[in-house]
């Protein structure tokens, strides 16, 4: 695979391709669509609610929280996450402004 050369793209334009990352797997997106749902910490729950083992929904977390879109409270052995309204507010903007910006003016 080659290399990403994220180097040439502006700050904003890494910012954005990661912050899409967390809507880049179906996993993450029920993940977020509950935390969001809820409005609160969850703490274990997302294995009793999401078909998927608790390895595969511990590495989908760990992404999520390295993008910074969901926040969590490490008290072993429970770990409570919820959305991090900072950076949700960051992607709803950063994406509104990108969606935005193509007005209809199609060539093809």
């Amino acid at each position: 695979m080659g290399a990403t050369k994220t180097e040439v793209f502006t700050e904003q334009q890494n910012r954005i391709a990661d912050l899409a990352k967390a809507f880049a797997h179906p996993a993450r997106v029920a993940i977020l669509q509950h935390l969001a749902k809820t409005q609160s910490c969850i703490c274990g729950d997302l294995v009793d609610v999401l078909p998927l083992s608790q390895a595969t929904v511990s590495q989908h977390l760990k992404e999520l929280s390295r993008i910074g879109i969901v926040k969590g409270n490490v008290d072993p052995p429970r770990v409570c996450y919820c959305i991090n309204e900072v950076v949700w507010a960051e992607a709803k903007e950063a994406f509104g402004k990108l969606l935005t910006q193509f007005e209809g003016n199609f060539c093809c």
